[in-house]
C-alpha cells in the first residue's frame, strides 16, 4: 500500500506554492515550541514509536528547516500543521506523553503551549 501524502504537500507539490516566510516574532515562537519540547523530558511517539524530547526537537526541527527552505512555513500554526502534526512519509499523527499521562496528540500539545507563550508576552 503506497502511503498518502497529506492535501496539503500534495497541494504544494502540485502547485509550487509558497508563503511568506516567518516573521521574526513567528520564528521566536517556533523556536520557543522546539526548545519546550526539548526541555518537557516528554515523550514523542512518530510512527509508531516513541522517542526522547530531544530527539523529537531535532526532527521536528530537521522538518522546520526544509519548511523554510520551501517557503512552506509562514508562522507557529502553519509550523504545528505542516510540520508537527503528522509524519509526513506516512501520514500518522503525532503524539506525546508526559510521565504516566496519556497520549496527546502533538498539534494540541503545542497549541496549547503556543497559546500558553502569548499570554505571558
Amino acid at each position: 500500500m503506497t502511503p498518502k501524502l497529506p492535501i496539503w504537500l500534495f497541494f504544494c507539490l502540485s502547485t509550487g506554492t509558497a508563503i511568506a516566510a516567518p516573521t521574526p516574532t513567528a520564528k521566536n515562537e517556533i523556536n520557543h515550541l522546539l526548545d519546550y519540547l526539548a526541555q518537557s523530558g516528554c515523550e514523542f511517539n512518530r510512527n509508531g514509536s516513541w522517542y526522547g524530547s530531544k530527539e523529537a526537537r531535532d526532527h521536528l526541527n530537521d522538518k522546520y528547516q526544509y519548511l523554510l527552505k520551501k517557503d512552506w512555513v509562514s508562522n507557529a500554526e502553519s509550523f504545528i500543521e505542516r510540520g508537527a502534526t503528522q509524519s509526513s512519509i506516512s501520514g500518522k499523527a503525532y503524539q506525546v506523553r508526559c510521565g504516566a499521562a496519556q497520549p496527546v496528540a502533538s498539534a494540541a500539545w503545542l497549541k496549547a503551549e503556543l497559546s500558553r507563550y502569548r499570554q505571558r508576552k
